[in-house]
């Protein structure tokens, strides 16, 4: 064929929204010279031919003569990233017939030819590529060709996406799908290709949130498998290993999956548990029959997934058979005998149990950490779990990604999962479910709105807080009243840290890392800090004193590290110790061997200023007996703000009491202006009492009371009374001054002497 009729080009990887979309991304320069108009059939040559339908370059490849295939359509041409292939027009003609079948081994699948036709209308496709059901997309563009626009505006097939193998077609060759089409859909998975061609169930369009991860382990993984004589010229060894660790549901086994498939390795997986025998010398000869395999078959990737299960530390385990199948690993990875064109990539979320001896240069090269993704790659990951689903108008994802915070790939996919489950449940009344299949006309009205995402969030827990996860705090600023100081500093110092971190970036300020919270009791201290989780949109951790403490020796600053480490995962995070003063008194009252509180107060400074910083992640702790903690938490640093919280005034008064009324049903002659005035050092929870015990004397008159007039509220007046006495109020102002003072000092603020205020000469 002549030059003017194909072009070669360098592949490069589409973004996660064109993927199953069947299109090829071309510079505007190739379009001219192949005679191409947008929506256009091109026939893609590697190692084997695939057609898509050419589009408009991305904004940001103008001038690039590169080539943006999603992974679906490199693994029906047989390339990788980075590989060349051939581009020429082509032409495709109306399927008589077409026949898919699902394109994984475990799947089994009912469902209509008719709603595929509609799923796959003016789709070129041949025999032997793998296809996927997409949901609907909103196009914006209105000079779009007809078959391009019948192509992205069909409709879902299921409310996940499904990969199908073409299984064959009538005629041959570049087909596609009309009115005119028979299509068949097989329920059992059946191999087509015989070309070895490699699998496309996971390619790097399923991976997102990772960024540059992704990168990281490719340069790794690769490079040496397709160019390893790079190395050779280099003359150095190529890497070995790739250590892949982070929390759970991050992406770690998925993302082994994809770089497997994407660099045409045979891929090895180990299990770890499955590989233990019983006989003696059992285990390691199946770890050496893989290697053996694997070096064979060469390039191969060797996965091996919870590696810390067959390799944990020799010297902290009893058993002989884990001892003797660690040794036998680190030989197979790195002993006499040489081994190229293999890989091997372990994935763990517990990288410190697992033996010194494989973490070092010559078995795992890099050790990679998967973290909890931020707000774009939660926005990514939402992109490819939606991508199959026919979404509402409404649905927007970047507000979904913005209100799961501390959320990973796996909770995603359980909430794309949840919401799909809300949106059948609206159609199940209208399924006779003795026939096996559903109308279509049924199947054309289903779609997951905003609605059924928001349901499903109630339902969906972040997986790093399962354990200490409180329910989201139901309280917002509108709940508070009186507290407008200390509201302010904490609105200034937790929600704009939390909400919009950049801005303290640019200015090359550090945000406050805590907050205390002291004041008389049942001023609003917890109140507070529910209202801030909430208004920051932050995940929150509420804990007690005695939840953390423990009779075991070590146990309690274990708690505190597993309680931050968690919060580090889940941030942006607020957590809120109550009652502080118990956990952390000061020190140096005891003799002897440290209390225990003593080691906490400890962890707690360390956790809060040492080494390990940290990130979007606020301390609230409310007490009141500020004078009791240990001076060593309250300075800048730790508790950087302390916060009093007092009684409220008249106006402040007015406010709570009208927050506490907002649902009962008032009299007229009811003057919350009056009872203001009347509630003199009245706290938050005496108001909360007040109009309680009206309500109760209304009841009392009558269980069919219907409304709660002044007399109710005098008689209340009579029942309770301020909780704050001068004294007290008094006390806690002298506090408040020398807190101020002493916040510099290391002195214990209960055991401060005059001598000790005086000026030094």
């Amino acid at each position: 064929m002549a030059d003017s009729e194909a072009r070669k080009l360098q592949v490069a990887n589409a973004r996660p929204d064109d993927s199953g979309r069947g299109l090829a991304r071309l510079s505007r320069a190739t379009m001219g010279a192949l005679g191409l108009t947008e929506g256009d059939v091109v026939e893609i040559v590697g190692r084997r031919g695939t057609p898509a339908r050419a589009v408009l370059p991305y904004s940001e490849d103008e001038g690039l003569d590169i080539l943006r295939l999603d992974g679906l359509q490199r693994a029906n041409a047989g390339v990788g990233s980075g590989d060349f292939v051939e581009v020429r027009k082509a032409a495709s003609t109306p399927a008589q017939r077409v026949v898919f079948a699902p394109a994984q081994q475990n799947l089994r699948l009912q469902g209509s030819g008719e709603a595929l036709k509609r799923s796959f209308g003016m789709r070129p496709i041949t025999a032997g590529d793998v296809v996927a059901t997409t949901g609907q997309q909103r196009l914006e563009q209105d000079n779009m060709p007809s078959a391009l626009r019948t192509m992205l505006n069909a409709p879902a097939f299921s409310l996940q996406e499904i990969r199908l193998t073409v299984i064959s077609t009538t005629p041959k060759g570049i087909v596609h799908i009309d009115e005119n089409t028979d299509v068949e859909l097989r329920t059992e998975y059946a191999p087509v290709r015989e070309d070895g061609g490699r699998r496309a169930d996971v390619t790097y369009d399923d991976i997102g949130g990772l960024g540059a991860t992704v990168d990281q382990v490719r340069e790794m993984v690769e490079l040496p498998l397709r160019y390893p004589e790079l190395f050779q010229r280099l003359g150095v060894d190529p890497p070995k290993g790739v250590l892949l660790y982070g929390p759970p549901g991050t992406g770690k086994t998925r993302l082994a999956r994809a770089v497997a498939n994407e660099s045409h390795a045979h891929f090895f997986l180990i299990n770890g548990p499955e590989i233990m025998g019983s006989a003696y010398g059992e285990s390691e000869k199946r770890l050496r029959e893989i290697f053996e395999e694997a070096t064979k078959n060469a390039p191969s990737i060797i996965f091996i997934d919870e590696i810390d299960s067959i390799a944990p530390k020799r010297g902290q385990t009893t058993g002989e058979a884990e001892k003797r199948l660690v040794a036998q690993l680190l030989t197979l990875m790195d002993g006499l005998e040489p081994r190229a064109n293999l890989v091997i990539i372990a994935a763990t979320n517990r990288p410190e149990a697992l033996d010194e001896a494989l973490r070092r240069p010559g078995r795992f090269d890099r050790e990679i950490v998967i973290g909890v993704p931020d707000e774009r790659g939660r926005r990514e990951i939402l992109g490819i779990h939606a991508r199959g689903m026919p979404l509402g108008d409404q649905v927007d994802l970047d507000e979904l990604a913005r209100q799961t915070y501390g959320f990973v790939g796996a909770d995603l996919a359980a909430l794309a999962r949840e919401a799909a489950i809300e949106a059948i449940r609206r159609i199940m009344p209208k399924l006779n479910l003795e026939e096996k299949v559903i109308p279509p006309e049924v199947l054309d009205t289903l779609s997951v709105t905003r609605e059924d995402f928001q349901e499903a969030i109630k339902r969906v827990q972040p997986s790093a807080m399962r354990e200490v996860m409180v329910q989201a705090p139901n309280v917002g600023w509108d709940d508070v009243g009186g507290l407008d100081e200390a509201r302010e500093r904490l609105r200034e110092g937790v929600e704009l840290p939390l909400k919009d971190p950049d801005a303290f970036r640019r200015l090359g300020i550090r945000p406050a890392k805590g907050f205390l919270l002291y004041g008389p009791p049942g001023t609003g201290k917890t109140l507070l800090a529910k209202a801030v989780a909430r208004e920051a949109q932050a995940n929150f951790i509420a804990t007690k004193s005695s939840d953390l403490l423990s009779k075991w020796y070590g146990e309690s600053e274990q708690q505190i590290a597993r309680l931050f480490s968690r919060a580090r995962q889940v941030a942006p995070c607020v957590i809120f110790i109550d009652e502080l003063d118990s956990l952390v008194p000061a020190r140096g009252g005891g003799l002897g061997e440290p209390a225990v509180t003593e080691r906490v107060v400890n962890t707690i400074l360390a956790e809060m200023d040492g080494l390990e910083e940290l990130q979007s992640v606020v301390v609230i702790g409310a007490t009141n007996r500020p004078n009791l903690i240990d001076p060593a938490l309250l300075r800048p640093g730790r508790f950087d703000e302390l916060i009093y919280v007092s009684v409220p005034d008249e106006s402040g008064r007015r406010r709570i009491l009208g927050i506490h009324t907002g649902r009962m049903p008032l009299a007229d002659d009811v003057d919350l202006d009056f009872l203001a005035r009347r509630t003199e050092r009245f706290s938050g929870a005496d108001l909360e009492d007040l109009v309680r015990r009206a309500g109760l004397h209304a009841l009392r008159e009558s269980l069919a009371s219907k409304i709660v007039t002044a007399a109710h509220f005098a008689l209340a007046l009579e029942d309770t009374r301020a909780s704050v006495t001068p004294e007290i109020e008094q006390e806690y102002e002298q506090i408040q001054s020398r807190l101020k003072q002493d916040s510099l000092s290391l002195q214990p603020i209960g055991f401060v002497s005059p001598g000790m205020l005086k000026p030094r000469t």
